[in-house]
């Protein structure tokens, strides 16, 4: 088995950081953007930091279908329990033909699918969307007893706020 090919890492320092770094992929490189004023013992500590997160947040993002059907599960256990088999979809899967929504889900054939995108978000907003898809097995419009159902998940609020945040974004660069 090949040995994993270490990343190159570019770090940029600026004077208007104070506390806060973060990083980022820019094609086949990272970034790690720290306070100007950081050492060099903290400079190769933060960048070690961030490219354990960034691994991390790769290892999430290759959840599976199976993984993601389990999580459908649990989540309806948790939050629809009174509904047993009926917030259980036959299938669950990632699908990269969604650009314009999060999820579907289709109440005939109980299937649902969630957008690639949403691989790359918190886990607590992939809950979200997830759970939203799995109401409409219950509910399939968006009435009222629908969002009753769904704000039963304690970050709906958080998670609509991040994803409006996500769209307005995106809405910006295509313009």
């Amino acid at each position: 088995m090949a040995a994993a090919r270490k990343p190159v890492v570019e770090v940029r320092r600026s004077e208007r950081r104070r506390r806060t770094v973060s990083a980022y992929r820019e094609g086949e490189r990272v970034v790690v953007l720290i306070p100007s004023q950081f050492s060099r013992a903290e400079e190769s500590e933060w960048v070690s930091k961030m490219l354990a997160r960034l691994a991390a947040r790769d290892q999430r993002s290759l959840r599976s279908d199976a993984e993601l059907e389990a999580r459908a599960r649990q989540l309806a256990c948790r939050y629809l329990p009174e509904f047993g088999a009926v917030a259980v979809p036959a299938t669950v899967r990632w699908v990269g033909n969604q650009h314009g929504r999060w999820g579907s889900c289709t109440p005939a054939d109980r299937t649902i699918r969630l957008s690639e995108r949403v691989r790359e978000m918190p886990a607590w907003v992939g809950d979200y969307v997830l759970l939203h898809e799995l109401v409409h097995l219950i509910v399939p419009s968006h009435n009222a007893r629908f969002w009753a159902l769904v704000g039963r998940y304690p970050r709906t609020e958080r998670a609509r706020g991040y994803l409006e945040g996500i769209a307005a974004a995106e809405h910006a660069r295509a313009e």
